[in-house]
């Protein structure tokens, strides 16, 4: 993730966040990173509580295994740093409880959790036109994701702790809650649900995929599909698809289409295609040179990741189940739509562009 997806965003940020530690375990792994970034190996430490003894250490990036997610960010806080810490937050609900605690325990500090769903900018313009009212009162959403996950060289799934997982749910969790992100953030927070499981991937010691029907605090209805398969796959879009009162929504990777009650459409293409890990970081340096409100809370990802416990509680119950957590304060009131700081538009001061492809008629 450091590498294709964090770096990528830094390296376009010189004026923001400049390098000045890493750690890793395995002085081989820092050694690739050290060549990428074109940084010298004195910058590096094997043993992070070096790092975080530093002065000029002022933000961390926690990018390790989940089940190692929550001992670092501790540390981390209590060191005095800010924290940039990978999803979700923690390997179960005990786990993530206390990281809700740990943010409550440090005020000053600025946390933030790397769901770059949040900052997607086609993400971010199918949530404006919503806002907007282009489809009305939203009735029916669903979302599909549909590929093969085998241990692939070179790819994330190789790596041992995700095809062997210590957390509650394997890909289920660490890729559902993306999904959940992109499913709150343009329908608002899922209220009831019911979900099945199946273990259909070998390469995986976990469940591998799911349904689920759920209802949205909008009163909307929703559906989901998630499918982390061994076999290969064809011809599968992953979209998400929002039906109201006046139209229709899908969004899709850097595209955004409209349908309107008498057939006619719009689409929209973002250029060019960002995972939102720049507008995330973005939003983070504002965070803590100007106290910016993060979008990408602990909290936030709380919601998330509860979203997809409670799923899988409900598979093995073989019922539904109401998403509020006992003992927790319950809901967010949705996901707040990230824009520049000081902007006036949506993409004010951002390096893609929008192109509006003509209108269609039926």
């Amino acid at each position: 993730a450091v590498k294709k997806l964090h770096w990528p965003a830094l390296v376009r940020m010189g004026d923001r966040f400049v390098v000045v530690a890493f750690a890793n375990r395995t002085r081989a792994t820092a050694e690739e990173f050290a060549a990428l970034a074109n940084l010298s190996m004195d910058h590096y430490v094997s043993d992070y509580h070096q790092m975080l003894r530093r002065g000029d250490v002022e933000v961390v990036l926690v990018c390790v295994p989940i089940p190692q997610l929550l001992p670092i960010m501790r540390d981390c806080l209590a060191a005095g740093k800010h924290v940039v810490c990978e999803k979700p937050p923690g390997v179960d609900f005990a786990e993530a409880r206390q990281f809700l605690a740990l943010s409550d325990q440090h005020p000053q500090q600025k946390i933030m959790m790397t769901e770059n769903f949040f900052y997607r900018d086609d993400l971010r313009l199918a949530r404006l036109l919503i806002d907007q009212g282009a489809v009305g009162h939203p009735q029916l959403l669903l979302e599909k994701w549909v590929c093969q996950l085998v241990p692939t060289p070179g790819e994330y799934s190789i790596t041992p702790w995700r095809y062997k997982p210590a957390y509650r749910g394997g890909p289920l969790l660490d890729g559902g809650v993306h999904s959940i992100a992109t499913i709150r953030l343009l329908g608002g927070d899922v209220t009831h649900l019911y979900a099945r499981t199946e273990r259909i991937n070998r390469t995986m010691d976990a469940p591998s995929a799911m349904t689920m029907t759920f209802g949205l605090a909008s009163g909307a209805s929703g559906n989901c599909v998630w499918g982390f398969l061994g076999n290969p796959v064809v011809d599968e879009v992953r979209d998400t698809r929002l039906y109201g009162s006046e139209g229709a929504l899908v969004s899709s990777r850097g595209q955004v289409k409209l349908v309107r009650p008498d057939g006619a459409t719009e689409e929209y293409r973002v250029e060019p295609f960002d995972t939102g890990h720049y507008n995330m970081w973005r939003n983070f340096h504002d965070a803590v040179i100007h106290d910016e409100p993060i979008v990408a809370t602990v909290r936030q990802s709380f919601e998330n990741m509860l979203v997809v416990l409670r799923a899988l509680e409900s598979a093995e119950q073989g019922q539904g189940v109401d998403v509020a957590a006992a003992g927790v304060t319950p809901g967010t009131n949705g996901v707040p739509l990230w824009r520049p700081r000081g902007a006036t538009t949506l993409f004010d001061g951002l390096s893609c562009a929008i192109r509006r492809i003509p209108s269609a008629t039926p």
